[in-house]
């Protein structure tokens, strides 16, 4: 948390810094948001140099927990299949779901027309939707992730209309 902390002070300082060179042409949110999303991109480059892998890391598990451990699995599916979207999807995923910034704030916050935000974003739904259904499929997990299921597929047809 104290990373999370650390990029968001660090946005704000560079936006106080650059204040002055606010114009206008979006809204305050937006510019705001594009300031972060840069810090957070180039603190990303630093971290990737200094990346562990995922199997180095041992996780405590509750034995009695099947449905807690079932819900971690999927996270962590998530969280690494987030990370595996290419850049402009999963900055419109985080935005939309993460921020619920509309499509046309994410076309300011990227810098690109409305169509294409709304794109990334339904293609980054696709492919996790591609995923899960895969790794459901798998690992037997069709009740247990139902609901994810369900989301993804409210997230979908709200891109949609």
């Amino acid at each position: 948390m104290d990373t999370a902390e650390d990029v968001t002070q660090e946005a704000f300082i560079k936006a106080y810094e650059k204040l002055n060179t606010f114009e206008g042409r979006s809204s305050f949110k937006s510019w705001l948001f594009q300031i972060a999303v840069n810090t957070a991109r180039n603190k990303l480059r630093e971290w990737k140099r200094d990346t562990v892998d995922i199997d180095d890391v041992q996780l405590a598990v509750d034995a009695e927990a099947e449905t807690t451990l079932v819900h971690t699995a999927v996270s962590d599916i998530l969280k690494n299949e987030v990370e595996k979207l290419p850049f402009k999807q999963k900055t419109a995923l985080v935005l939309r779901v993460y921020e619920d910034l509309s499509f046309n704030e994410i076309a300011d916050i990227m810098e690109c027309p409305y169509d294409t935000a709304k794109a990334n974003y339904r293609h980054a739904l696709m492919k996790l939707r591609q995923t899960f259904e895969q790794q459901a499929e798998l690992k037997n997990w069709t009740e247990e992730v139902g609901g994810f299921f369900l989301e993804v597929n409210q997230r979908f047809a709200e891109a949609e209309g």
